[in-house]
């Protein structure tokens, strides 16, 4: 069997040396293992990187997708269309270890793959397989697809993670002092642990949550009679745990009860801890909900050659960088599109996961006032969109494809599909402005404008998530002006929508023409502001420092 000491490539640091075992459901560690989906695995994927880079005593458990989320691909009119293809990666390496997690009163069993640290520079990564001849077709499929929609599917799929990574711990020999949950899918890992020391108390002792979520109705819950016959709660009754947790509900809700499990959780941004604390506050028995925001890891994201410039001031090799990188991205919408961009232009870009509440079609809410904004020929613009939505939210997919016919003859915007980690490497340093317009609130964090800044992208963001603890209005990013709350939904977009037009019309695009030395200037000093204090390896050392140590 694998010796656990030997899969840490490095000696670990002295200041990080409590054994940490982050359990996540995606990883994006690297373009080539496509196990994530989005923001929640860009997160773990940094997390991981910068804890190989400061040497910490940390081990990631996750899981080994055999179709990954999904392709990204193009219908015959060049809508998108989800494919399912089968992933082989040489690069993991057979642990040997196979072990069963009871799964529907049914011994599941699990294969273990391993990550080493070597491979992507990253902190060693588990990932767990049911893909196996040893079990039927049924219990083969649970690690098939990222977020199943199958509902028991997906009770089995945190069932692995969270029971089976913690099994595995134990096989392994790692005396776990930390179990860190990253969101609420491997909830299942506390009943483990339960059934072994017989206190909540002692169980309280070993773990830590990060919950993501804004919104209470958005955090999984499951009824309490499919989790019984799932085997989720492992050896405990329905009834024990009620009472261990203290709910009279049908439905157990993942991030209510990891809050009631962990010693301490955090939010992922000062504005989404004070969201949380405001959304679980009539709880009994929760813990204590901090803050630490999130952040990206900047030597997987930041162009080194544009880095380099910024630090030294160099303006004529950051202009000329910029319009190389440009270039580069440009190849990519003419590969896809068929259309030539232009590295002289200003380019704007709005990529991340597809979901309503992020209002990707905001720049075009006004039709008319779109039309004449990308049309302006003393100031010209170029957008581009990308981004996944979720393979079963038919109206995300709808309004994906509703954008895509909206401006395919259009010769200056585009629609890009495969928004995975080297497209969104590609679109962070090709963008002249990173496009942020999510309604006021929903946003817990949104990693994305960290990584765009860090490569010359500046930010044009209504200040929600991270946001208002980077924003320097007009210095580091521009601000777009937020509704009245109190409004209809439709009238609060409409307004927004409106001010997002302003801006691009009567700054952004003026600044970017006339006064370059401004642009540099704001391309410059938002660069020093997110790193380091949004740079990854501030936020490993601060989850040793508030979460694991505590």
């Amino acid at each position: 069997m694998i010796d656990i000491k030997n899969v840490f490539s490095y000696p670990i640091d002295e200041r990080y040396t409590k054994r940490v075992a982050y359990f996540s459901m995606e990883f994006a560690v690297d373009q080539a293992l496509k196990i994530y989906s989005g923001g929640l695995g860009f997160l773990a994927g940094s997390h991981l990187r910068s804890a190989y880079e400061l040497k910490q005593n940390l081990i990631g458990i996750g899981m080994l997708w055999k179709y990954g989320y999904y392709d990204q691909e193009r219908d015959t009119n060049a809508n998108m269309k989800s494919s399912y293809v089968e992933k082989n990666y040489s690069f993991l390496e057979d642990t040997g270890i196979v072990f069963t997690v009871p799964v529907h009163n049914s011994p599941v069993h699990v294969k273990a793959f391993l990550l080493r640290p070597e491979v992507f520079g990253s902190a060693p990564l588990f990932l767990l397989s049911t893909d196996l001849p040893e079990n039927d077709s049924l219990a083969r499929t649970i690690t098939h697809r990222l977020y199943d929609s199958n509902e028991q599917t997906r009770i089995a799929q945190s069932i692995i993670l969270g029971t089976g990574g913690a099994m595995l711990l134990d096989i392994l020999n790692y005396d776990t002092e930390v179990y860190h949950m990253n969101e609420g899918h491997s909830l299942s890992l506390n009943f483990y642990l339960y059934s072994k020391f017989r206190s909540l108390e002692e169980v309280k002792k070993r773990v830590v949550f990060t919950t993501h979520t804004p919104e209470a109705a958005g955090n999984e819950e499951h009824s309490f009679g499919i989790l019984k016959d799932m085997g989720f709660f492992y050896h405990l009754q329905e009834h024990e745990v009620r009472h261990l947790l203290g709910i009279d509900s049908w439905n157990l809700n993942y991030t209510l009860a990891a809050l009631k499990f962990a010693r301490r959780a955090n939010a992922v941004s000062a504005m989404h801890g004070d969201v949380s604390r405001d959304m679980w506050n009539g709880n009994s028995g929760i813990c204590e909900i901090i803050s630490i925001t999130n952040a990206q890891n900047k030597t997987y994201w930041a162009d080194p050659v544009l880095d380099r410039a910024i630090a030294a001031d160099d303006d004529t090799v950051i202009l000329e960088r910029k319009r190389e990188l440009k270039r580069m991205l440009f190849k990519e919408v003419a590969n896809q599109t068929g259309k030539l961009f232009d590295e002289n232009v200003l380019t704007v870009v709005w990529a991340r996961r597809f979901a309503a509440y992020k209002r990707a079609d905001l720049l075009m809410y006004n039709w008319g006032r779109f039309l004449s904004l990308i049309n302006n020929a003393k100031y010209p613009i170029q957008v581009i969109w990308a981004g996944k939505p979720y393979p079963e939210d038919y109206g995300a997919i709808g309004l994906y494809n509703h954008i895509i016919n909206r401006v395919k003859p259009i010769r200056n915007c585009a629609v890009l599909t495969g928004y995975e980690l080297g497209l969104s490497g590609l679109l962070k340093k090709g963008s002249d402005v990173w496009l942020n317009n999510p309604r006021l609130y929903r946003e817990a964090s949104g990693t994305s404008g960290m990584t765009a800044a860090m490569n010359g992208s500046i930010n044009l963001s209504i200040p929600d998530g991270w946001i208002p603890e980077f924003a320097k209005d007009k210095e580091n990013l521009f601000l777009i002006p937020t509704a009245n709350q109190e409004l209809y939904q439709e009238e609060k977009d409409k307004e927004e929508a409106m001010n997002l037009v302003d801006i691009l019309e009567k700054e952004v695009l003026p600044m970017y023409y006339v006064n370059q030395s401004g642009w540099l200037s704001m391309l410059k000093r938002a660069a020093r502001d997110v790193s380091p204090a949004f740079e990854a390896g501030r936020m490993a050392e601060e989850y040793y420092q508030k979460m694991y140590n505590y």
